[in-house]
């Protein structure tokens, strides 16, 4: 029986992840979506599907409904031709493309535990439960990230931003600045967490000054911080952190 259509009913978590689940997706999203998004899920006319978080959907359920209802506004079309079954299995399919297969690498994973930690890592990434939220979550990164990829990010961080991160700095009417990583933002107002991770929203029109920068990062370069071998732990650890089969 297929989920009901009633919004609230949708279940937060996919019914559908079964491996013929996922091979049925593939041949959906090639036939339905893949026009638009790639066959990768790479993008072209529609969006870069291949990454470790989707905007529009950071949940199952969330993607479930981009795909029924599609996106106002946009050239994505609701996907009234599939069964909410159907509809599933593409949702199973995406959350595939932006993930690594298991990797050997060289490194002590419990070791790099302890250098993530040492390193302060754990202030600004949650890890399961663990952390802080100033950077993306590293719960599952070992299914997003290559081992090349995470070595590179630590060596140097600004060339690796996620798509969606915007540094800002802010200044009020009353002279109170804030630094940080903007969450929201409208036409008349913007939402920012700073530094500390403290949370603060302004409106627009009392602001002074408001400055982007897609080119910075709270996240320091390890170049010099870290010896090969530590280096080399760390990748294996985060390497490990991989979603529960």
């Amino acid at each position: 029986m297929g989920v009901s259509a009633q919004t609230d009913e949708v279940p937060k978590n996919n019914p559908y992840t079964a491996a013929s689940d996922v091979e049925r997706g593939a041949r959906l999203f090639a036939a339905n979506c893949a026009p638009c998004h790639g066959p990768k899920g790479n993008g072209g006319r529609g969006a870069n599907l291949a990454r470790p978080r989707l905007p529009r959907a950071d949940d199952d359920k969330a993607l479930f409904l981009v795909i029924r209802d599609g996106i106002l506004n946009t050239e994505m079309p609701g996907a009234w031709g599939m069964t909410d079954h159907e509809m599933w299995q593409t949702a199973a399919f995406v959350h595939t493309l932006g993930r690594v297969g298991p990797e050997q690498v060289p490194g002590d994973p419990i070791a790099g535990a302890a250098v993530l930690r040492s390193k302060g890592c754990i202030r600004c990434h949650t890890i399961g439960t663990e952390g802080g939220r100033m950077g993306p979550p590293l719960t599952e990164i070992g299914d997003r990230r290559s081992a090349t990829y995470l070595k590179s990010l630590l060596l140097d961080p600004p060339s690796f931003l996620p798509e969606d991160f915007s540094m800002v700095e802010v200044v009020t009417t009353a002279g109170h600045r804030v630094t940080g990583i903007v969450l929201n933002e409208d036409t008349y107002s913007i939402q920012v967490r700073d530094l500390t991770g403290d949370l603060h929203s302004f409106w627009k029109q009392e602001l002074t000054t408001l400055e982007k920068h897609a080119d910075r990062t709270p996240m320091p370069s390890f170049r010099g911080q870290l010896s090969d071998r530590e280096l080399e732990d760390l990748v294996a650890y985060l390497v490990s952190l991989r979603r529960a089969q």
